[in-house]
């Protein structure tokens, strides 16, 4: 598989007889095999291609994207069995300026849903949730030997966002949660993230704030080796295409944003309610 996309990437500029370089669409439907090679169970080649297909026609900057760094990407997604650039923000593709080379490449991102979901499948778990708390809301937590978290949202009227945070109980009954405020959030985003000023931390800040107390959350889980892959996998650009992406080494260069979203991306709508039906959360 790896050699066969390779080579069809790298040759792809090499039209001979005056034809015209092949599309990533069509690279795509090339690869259709070994896109149902990399699936797992969860979701069909089908579906898959069809997905891949829609997020190159709702970006068209994707397709502007170096085609092994947008295949790399496609194909990490395949593996862990993620819907990249749908409502269900299980993960993304999303190009970026390679100031370096300068050029666009594409990089791979987890969602917060995703996470969730990939947790779920390890087989370790038995709830996973990340919830943001709002000003009127009941709210208490405390660590120490005897740790609490409590959280009735306010029936109506629930203000602004104050605290993020994320928890897990695996089937063992042992548990674990983290809780950050809304501040210290974005001081972590803005020392850690090229990208804060621009594109989803703006847009959709709820979810990236789940995001990130979901993955501080799973480092005290009790993690299978897969899982702990797969998390290394977010945020990660690649020029290579294996039968085994976890073995493809990533590319750190340094990134910028394409460009600042006006609007929110649909893949990031929110889906935090705002409303009196959000159940209560307790742990002691």
């Amino acid at each position: 598989m790896a050699a066969r996309i390779q080579n069809a990437a790298a040759n792809n500029a090499l039209a001979t007889n005056g034809a015209a370089p092949r599309t990533m669409q069509q690279l795509i439907k090339q690869m259709e095999q070994e896109i149902a090679k990399a699936l797992p169970s969860v979701i069909t080649q089908e579906r898959f291609t069809r997905i891949v297909l829609s997020a190159l026609s709702t970006n068209p900057k994707l397709a502007d994207c170096t085609q092994n760094s947008f295949l790399a990407a496609m194909m990490q997604s395949a593996q862990m069995g993620l819907e990249p650039n749908t409502p269900l923000g299980q993960a993304y593709i999303i190009p970026y300026y390679n100031n370096s080379a300068r050029r666009l490449e594409a990089s791979f991102q987890l969602g917060y849903k995703g996470l969730i979901d990939l947790a779920y499948r390890s087989g370790e778990v038995t709830t996973i949730q990340a919830h943001i708390v709002y000003e009127n809301d009941f709210f208490e937590y405390s660590f120490g030997l005897e740790p609490k978290l409590e959280h009735v949202p306010a029936k109506t009227q629930r203000g602004a966002p104050t605290y993020a945070y994320a928890l897990f109980k695996t089937k063992q009954g042992g548990y674990g949660y983290e809780v950050m405020s809304v501040d210290d959030v974005r001081t972590q985003a803005r020392k850690y993230s090229k990208a804060f000023d621009k594109g989803p931390w703006q847009t959709s800040f709820e979810e990236m704030a789940k995001k990130t107390l979901l993955k501080r959350v799973l480092k005290y889980a009790p993690l299978k080796t897969e899982l702990t892959r797969q998390l290394e996998m977010d945020e990660t650009v690649k020029t290579e295409i294996s039968d085994d992406m976890y073995d493809v080494p990533t590319v750190y260069i340094d990134y910028d944003d394409l460009e600042e979203l006006d609007e929110p991306s649909p893949a990031y709508e929110s889906n935090e309610p705002n409303e009196p039906n959000e159940p209560k959360e307790t742990i002691q």
